[in-house]
């Protein structure tokens, strides 16, 4: 019987994880037989670290699949945030937010505060570490939401887009308030209750938002049915206030100083 060569069974081995898609495993293979091979390692060990590495590179791709899927528009980091500057913001609470437990019991977030006190960059965070933990997630502003229901109030779509609201396990809707533009037709109402009202206790939805609920009606345009919406989007939902100074007037006061030293 004619005898295969090393070289032809490792084609063979190369061709069979090509083929069941163990990427990861055909590209270290060498190197930890190799090390395998110095170090007297058990098979048994061997095959752990060759299908531990082939699980943690598969487990990388599903988180950046999730994120390229969440529409997030910047991967922002918790540890990034200046919790010393900004003292309107409990650090304790956020970190207790940041082990998702909110996620599992469905519950709402909501982040109010002035412009530029830090609500989306939290918001954001939070919104990565739930794709991290490949939960199903989607970033929008409200106003690119109504603007994309709408949308679908012309071309009987409406349902459909719908979905893409409804079926994430963490929806973010940012900017709510920012964009008046949304109150000229009283539809944006109902449009913003389908959503609510559709992931109430089901989904959890984080909002952050300049203005005050009882603004709310105005910006939506119809006052009674945004009491219905406030109604859904308090009960079940954990909510922060910031009360707190602009990072980015801090900024622009910093480099402000900077330049007029510069010039002396």
């Amino acid at each position: 019987m004619k005898q295969v060569s090393a070289s032809t069974k490792m084609q063979r081995l190369q061709q069979s994880l090509k083929t069941l898609k163990l990427s990861t495993i055909a590209t270290i293979l060498d190197e930890e037989l190799g090390r395998a091979a110095q170090a007297a390692t058990p098979p048994t060990e061997l095959l752990e670290r060759l299908f531990s590495a082939e699980a943690d590179a598969l487990t990388q791709r599903r988180i950046e699949r999730r994120i390229k899927e969440s529409k997030l528009p910047e991967r922002k980091l918790l540890i990034d945030f200046d919790f010393d500057f900004q003292k309107g913001i409990d650090k304790a609470q956020i970190m207790e937010l940041a082990k998702l437990d909110f996620i599992r019991r469905k519950q709402g977030v909501i982040i109010a505060g002035n412009s530029g006190t830090g609500k989306s960059h939290i918001a954001k965070a939070l919104l990565l570490l739930g794709c991290r933990e490949t939960y199903r997630c989607h970033y929008t502003t409200a106003s690119d939401m109504l603007r994309d229901l709408f949308s679908g109030l012309a071309d009987d779509t409406l349902a459909l887009k719908l979905k893409r609201y409804l079926t994430p396990d963490l929806l973010l809707i940012d900017e709510v308030g920012f964009d008046r533009l949304e109150q000229q037709d009283p539809r944006n109402a109902c449009l913003f209750h389908k959503v609510i009202d559709g992931r109430y206790c089901k989904k959890s939805t984080m909002i952050t938002s300049n203005i005050d609920f009882k603004e709310l009606g105005d910006y939506l345009g119809d006052p009674v049915i945004t009491t219905a919406i406030v109604d859904r989007m308090v009960h079940h939902s954990i909510i922060l206030s910031i009360e707190g100074p602009s990072w980015r007037l801090h900024q622009s006061q910093q480099l402000n100083n900077h330049i007029t030293s510069s010039q002396k």
